[in-house]
């Protein structure tokens, strides 16, 4: 076959083994009706062996097997398994009357053992046999859509009852009315029996060709049963076999065959149908041999009554009145109904032509291009739109094969979709959809879209053109996964491209590499210079990255000033040749990414901090991309402007710091943490003027915690507003209770500015825990920890106001630390200084340190504040604090932080020993070695 014959390749399916199953169970049923039917016409053919039996069989026999076909309708009927219930019920109904009849017959002939009255309630029995099954008939028909329609069917139906009459009364009728010497009643019942089958057997020829398509099957097999026992009643009424008839004879066994065959018709025409499988296979069209018999029905009913006049004139008769008079009537029905067809005709041919023209204007008007295929894969018919679209004309086109204008990279596609499509069910799939390149007129492939349907063994396209669309999905595709600054690839399609390295043909290969970059000092160049001069050196950078890897490797944005690269190893180097490349590469994008950048017309730097991490045997892209991350934040945490390689314990120093800050967040609940407290000592007299509350953690596996291990943790975790809140709350507590033992000592807590301002921290919480615990508000003293660039100090101000205005004192802590120490002491209310301990260090063996911190105290004691020197470890350091005008210290040289026993026995004693003498003078040279303190000490047992 061609390839456009390939397109258009269909494959027949054979049918399943539930088809075969179920057709055999129709088989056997069929099977056991045509012996119980050929069984009787042998028994009644023999006579059953006595003139008894054959009575019996020819009146009971007959009985039992309507009364089967009774009960088998209703129960069909009942079952609410076919839409025509009402018919079914009526052929019920007249099954029954057919068994009363012969019921009836056989009580007088077999158990009265005479013969039966003419006329009888049999008689009055088989009489209403008819009408139901006329009835029956009449609801099985399809109905007429118009009143034409109604108008025709009734016309048919006397066109064929009529011809029929006609026959009938030239052939037999015409003697039956001139018995001589009968009751009128018997003559009327004569009369009554043709006339019914006739009017019965009008009704089997108009539905046959006007049956409805709802259970066809089922419907055929009950005409074909009523036919069969019209037949056998129209032989029965002649005169020539009535006068002969017995109960018993061959013809019984037509009425019995009707029966059975009624009784089998809903059941086992149903399942006949259900194992019938849908043909997959290509349908040929067939001549619509019903439609041309039903047009020929009024012609034939016509020819009918014309033998039965022409019967009469042959033998010589006397044409009779009745002949005449129906004769007349069938050519009037014919007349009028070829008048009403014709008319039918017209308003067909007219909705015909408007439909074609709205056919016509839809395809050519349409935007959308309609092709039929032929089985070849030939192109029979394409709409106007194809110059449009294609830019191709339709005519040109016409006669091409499918196959030469699909691109040869989708045809193997194309041809697999419209086989499998071919192949399913036409009730399961109608359509499919297929999209592929298609060749214009000038060439260039178009990206088409086509909707597929089966016609006459070929296809129909309905086509569009969909190349905007999926040049606009590239293109979203592209945004998704690229930077819109830089137009690198982003942190998805970066990951992606990993992961592809380490799971292709590349898996297991150790000389693949990640690279993760970030600019040191970028955050300058925004702050300096705005955010688009940052955007034009995020781009300079980008460019410069993507110019000095390799090619093959890929560089990325991953946001920010954070920049990535994959180095693809080639499997051949050994590891210290793969260290050395990946090393040596990273140096150059280092070097290459520290260089100046002209920017709006100015020079400005960055530096590159850059971390590498190397693939090892079964990671994943995320382990990779994490421990380059991890190695790049070392070599920023390492100084900056360098490359770090990555070693396992970088990972293992994250975890314990994500283990600490893990178990910190619940050491609050299960009471890990203690409160001390370091006592504030005048420096002229010794006496405790105040207690500096600190906190300590010891974590149930017996660890202590110092703040400088903790406190960051808990700042960058969930619960450091938890710590906050105990560390107040603990210290009040403490301090009411020492106050009502006496101890006037102030308490002082360190608490963030931030914390201050954060809702969690509100004004009322402190005025509630004192007058919780009962605590004097001149016993609390607010330390400052830091001051925040980005907190307002609008609302700082006026939180310490308020604090103030109810007895709290406020001290700035770390003064002489940061750049907004000197505006945080102009603005807010302060009552005392408290010196970083960084100036307390050095202040013995650095002058310029000397001069700074006098310089500050000297502040301190010009606004009329107290001084607090934080870190006051040695004699030297409290003589020369003492000497530049300190008035308080804390630290080691007086004593550590202290359990709530220590402080109550210190407290008592109320007084340490200070230094006498004069400060020693300040060294410049190393004489004396620098002297640390040392802020924390074991939590002393209790």
């Amino acid at each position: 076959m061609s390839a456009p014959g390939a397109v258009i390749e269909r494959r027949p399916v054979s049918g399943g083994e539930a088809g075969e199953t179920a057709g055999g169970g129709s088989l056997l049923c069929q099977i056991l009706l045509a012996l119980g039917c050929g069984g009787y016409a042998a028994g009644a053919a023999v006579g059953w062996g006595s003139p008894a039996m054959a009575t019996i069989m020819g009146d009971f026999g007959l009985s039992a097997a309507a009364l089967i076909a009774c009960v088998s309708c209703f129960a069909y009927a009942r079952s609410g398994g076919s839409g025509s219930r009402p018919a079914w019920l009526l052929f019920a109904f007249s099954s029954a009357m057919a068994a009363g009849g012969n019921a009836v017959w056989g009580w007088y002939e077999v158990v009265l053992d005479r013969e039966v009255p003419s006329p009888s309630v049999a008689d009055l029995f088989f009489l209403l046999f008819a009408p139901p099954a006329i009835v029956g008939l009449l609801v099985l028909a399809k109905r007429p859509a118009t009143r034409a329609g109604w108008v025709c069917l009734a016309l048919d139906s006397w066109l064929i009852g009529g011809s029929l009459l006609t026959l009938s009364w030239s052939l037999a009728l015409a003697h039956t009315t001139k018995f001589e010497g009968e009751s009128v009643s018997r003559a009327a019942l004569s009369l009554a029996y043709p006339l019914l089958d006739i009017v019965l057997v009008s009704m089997v020829l108009a539905l046959h060709f006007r049956r409805s398509q709802v259970n066809r099957s089922a419907v055929h097999t009950a005409i074909a049963a009523l036919a069969l026992t019209v037949l056998c009643d129209a032989l029965f009424t002649s005169p020539l076999l009535r006068e002969h008839y017995r109960s018993g004879q061959l013809l019984d066994a037509g009425w019995f065959a009707g029966s059975l065959l009624l009784a089998y018709a809903p059941w086992g025409a149903r399942r006949a149908v259900e194992a019938a499988a849908p043909p997959r296979g290509p349908r040929h069209p067939s001549r619509p041999v019903a439609g041309s018999l039903a047009a020929l029905t009024p012609y034939l009913a016509a020819a009918v009554c014309t033998l039965g006049i022409l019967y009469n004139v042959i033998e010589g008769r006397r044409v009779d009145r009745v002949v005449v008079f129906t004769g007349c009537t069938v050519v009037l029905a014919l007349v009028v109904r070829q008048g009403i067809m014709l008319l039918d005709n017209i308003a067909l041919t007219h909705e015909l032509a408007q439909k074609e023209n709205h056919f016509r204007s839809l395809v050519q008007g349409s935007s959308d291009v309609i092709m039929i295929a032929a089985p070849t894969g030939v192109l029979r018919y394409v709409s106007p739109a194809a110059s449009g679209v294609y830019g191709r004309e339709a005519d040109e086109l016409i006669g091409s094969e499918l196959a030469s204008l699909i691109h040869p990279e989708d045809l193997g596609g194309v041809v697999h979709e419209v086989r499998r499509f071919l192949a399913a069910p036409p009730a399961e799939e109608p359509t499919t959809r297929i999209e592929c390149r298609f060749r214009s007129g000038t060439g260039e492939w178009l990206n088409v879209e086509s909707t597929v349907n089966r016609h006459q063994g070929g296809l129909i396209f309905n086509s569009r053109d969909v190349t905007e669309r999926v040049r606009l999905q590239a293109q979203l595709q592209h945004n998704a996964e690229h930077d819109p600054l830089t137009d690198l690839p982003n942190r998805a399609l970066f990951t992606k491209r990993v992961r592809q390295a380490l799971g292709g043909r590349r898996a297991g290969d150790a000389g693949t590499a990640v690279l993760f970059i970030d600019l040191d000092g970028f955050k300058g160049i925004n702050d300096r210079h705005g955010h688009q001069a940052g955007d034009e050196l995020l781009i300079q950078a980008a460019r410069r990255l993507q110019e000095s890897v390799r090619a093959g490797d890929t560089a990325a944005r991953l946001g920010g000033d954070e920049f990535a690269a994959l180095i693809l190893g080639d499997g051949i180097r050994g590891q210290a040749a793969r260290d050395a490349q990946v090393q040596e590469i990273a140096e150059r994008l280092r070097l290459t990414l520290s260089q100046p950048y002209r920017v709006e017309g100015k020079e400005v730097r960055v530096a590159a901090s850059i971390g590498v991490a190397f693939a090892e045997p079964g990671i994943n892209a995320g382990d990779l991309l994490r421990n380059a991350d991890l190695a790049m934040y070392r070599a920023k945490a390492g100084g900056k402007n360098r490359v770090e390689l990555y070693a396992p314990q970088m990972q293992a120093d994250v975890v314990r710091r994500t283990e600490v800050a893990t178990r910190l967040r619940s050491a609050l609940d299960d009471g890990e943490f203690a409160l001390l407290h370091q006592p504030v000592v005048n420096l002229g007299s010794g006496r405790i003027t105040a207690v500096a509350a600190q906190a300590r953690w010891r974590s149930a596996q017996g660890i202590l915690f110092t703040p400088a291990e903790f406190l960051r943790g808990a700042e960058e975790s969930e619960r450091s507003a938890d710590l906050g809140r105990w560390l107040l709350e603990e210290a009040v507590a403490q301090a009411a209770e020492r106050s009502r033992l006496g101890h006037e000592a102030p308490v002082s807590v360190r608490l963030p500015a931030r914390r201050l301002l954060d809702q969690s921290m509100p004004l009322g919480t402190i005025e509630a825990l004192l007058a919780k615990f009962e605590l004097p508000s001149g016993l609390l003293i607010i330390e400052l920890a830091d001051s925040d660039p980005r907190i307002s100090f609008d609302e700082l101000e006026q939180r310490l106001a308020d604090l103030r205005r109810i007895g709290v004192r406020i001290a700035l802590d770390g003064f002489g630390s940061g750049y907004a120490a000197i505006n945080a002491l102009r603005r807010l209310p302060v009552d005392m200084l408290k010196l970083d301990r960084g100036l307390v260090e050095g202040v013995v063996e650095s002058a310029r340190l000397h001069k700074i911190t006098a310089g500050l105290l000297r502040i301190a004691c010009d606004l009329g504040m107290q001084s607090v020197a934080d870190g006051v470890d040695v004699p030297e350091q409290v003589l020369a604090l003492r000497a530049m005008g300190c008035t308080h210290g804390q630290g080691m040289a007086f004593s550590g932080p202290l359990d709530e026993y220590r402080l109550r026995r210190a407290l008592v004693r109320d007084e340490f020993p200070v230094p006498e003498g004069v400060a020693l003078p300040v060294l410049t040279g190393g004489s004396l070695p620098p002297m640390r303190s040392h802020n924390e000490t074991r939590v002393p047992p209790t």
